[in-house]
């Protein structure tokens, strides 16, 4: 098919041109002095886009799901009890993660579409009142629902508590995307990859760590050897790694945080809440449903739709892909089949999004839903000329 295809998933995302001419060049000696500067200038900037000061980036060749791996085992032991907050795929697979190392995981449940209550939070904590909860896990945008959490209500409600657990956070999906801030929000380990917001290709674990979690790691008695970050910390202050680091990914990683720099960080989340919201009203004019129960907790990564009665998704996305090659992301878990989610994450702008929105449009009329051919695409371009002349953003 002529053109590129549409990949709309909600990561990994397109990589910027950019990006991929950065990480082309050659590459250098890793234990070498070029290579030390390239380090401190990808770590500082990635201090920026935690929004810490006090913490610490841990980075590892790797994935997100060693991210989770890497932020208990360094902060946990075998047998501690963990309250893991679950509303989607995605966080019940990092409570997964806990128990495979031998933890105790007490779970807090919600229904798919329903962010974290806090509330609920305090009261499992307060009822803790040996404090034998060590961490409670949670992710900051549960990319299988297209659901965000309030991180720092959460974060409010164990201090109410006055609970000493860790808080651990899975910023996967959010981080360069959605505000997010380490130090004000006293999260202890936030883990993220480089695949969405911050316009990689996969292939890197990246943490921000709190001085409490690090002091916690030096009681934790996980086994560890590659996730260990007390060699990576040591070796990073001197600019090397304990192992082989990917240096193509650093070198795309400099440029990828350069260019969130030079937008700026409230206009990166401007854009990201623009496009989501501009993608949420194409999709209610289309006669569709959101996932999203409350409209204060809808992601700007992502957006989750339902498929109307007697229609599958995962067959929709076939049909979509072979009639325009358009990806679209599944539905995952417990709503598998039922719903589709629309990617607008990374360097993505409104002409981008019009044209993922006529695809999904066409490729559902094509596949039997009964939508008004154009209502959705008629919805967003007129939130999007709107809301650029109140944000000063795109036309």
């Amino acid at each position: 098919m002529a053109g590129r295809p549409f990949l709309q998933i909600p990561g990994p995302a397109l990589v910027p041109e950019r990006v991929a001419r950065a990480m082309s060049q050659s590459l250098i000696d890793h234990r070498g002095p070029e290579f030390a500067r390239l380090l401190k200038e990808v770590l500082d900037g990635l201090k920026n886009v935690f929004q810490t000061t006090g913490g610490e980036i841990v980075l590892y060749p790797g994935s997100g799901t060693g991210a989770w791996e890497a932020s208990l085992v360094n902060t946990l032991s075998p047998g501690d009890r963990v309250l893991g907050c679950v509303n989607g795929h995605f966080s019940d697979r990092f409570c997964q993660t806990a128990s495979a190392h031998g933890m105790e995981v007490e779970t807090l449940e919600v229904p798919y579409g329903v962010g974290v209550p806090a509330d609920l939070v305090e009261e499992r904590l307060r009822a803790d009142r040996n404090r034998e909860i060590k961490a409670v896990l949670a992710l900051h945008s549960e990319t299988s629902t297209g659901v965000v959490s309030d991180i720092a209500a959460i974060r409010r409600a164990m201090d109410r508590a006055d609970h000493p657990a860790l808080l651990l956070v899975d910023t996967v999906s959010s981080l360069a995307t959605t505000d997010f801030r380490l130090d004000a929000w006293k999260v202890d380990v936030a883990l993220t990859g480089p695949q969405k917001g911050l316009m990689l290709p996969p292939g890197m674990a990246i943490l921000a760590v709190s001085q409490k979690a690090l002091k916690a790691g030096r009681s934790a008695k996980c086994p560890r050897f590659f996730w260990d970050w007390a060699p990576v910390l040591e070796r990073n202050a001197s600019g090397e790694f304990p192992y082989t680091p990917a240096t193509a990914l650093l070198f795309g990683l400099k440029e990828s945080l350069a260019m969130l720099a030079e937008e700026g960080l409230p206009n990166v989340f401007l854009r990201h809440n623009r496009m989501a919201e501009a993608c949420r009203r194409a999709v209610l004019a289309m006669g569709l449903k959101l996932l999203v129960k409350n409209p204060s907790e809808c992601s700007s990564t992502l957006t989750a739709v339902c498929m109307p009665d007697g229609f599958d998704s995962d067959a929709y996305l076939a049909h979509a892909h072979s009639r325009l090659d358009i990806s679209l992301g599944p539905g995952l878990g417990k709503v598998k089949g039922k719903i589709f989610r629309i990617g607008h994450l990374g360097s993505f702008n409104e002409l981008e999004l019009l044209g993922a929105l006529a695809g999904v449009e066409m490729t559902l009329k094509s596949f039997g839903v009964n939508i008004p051919l154009g209502a959705g695409l008629a919805a967003a371009e007129s939130y999007l000329l709107q809301s650029a002349s109140n944000s000063g953003q795109g036309l």
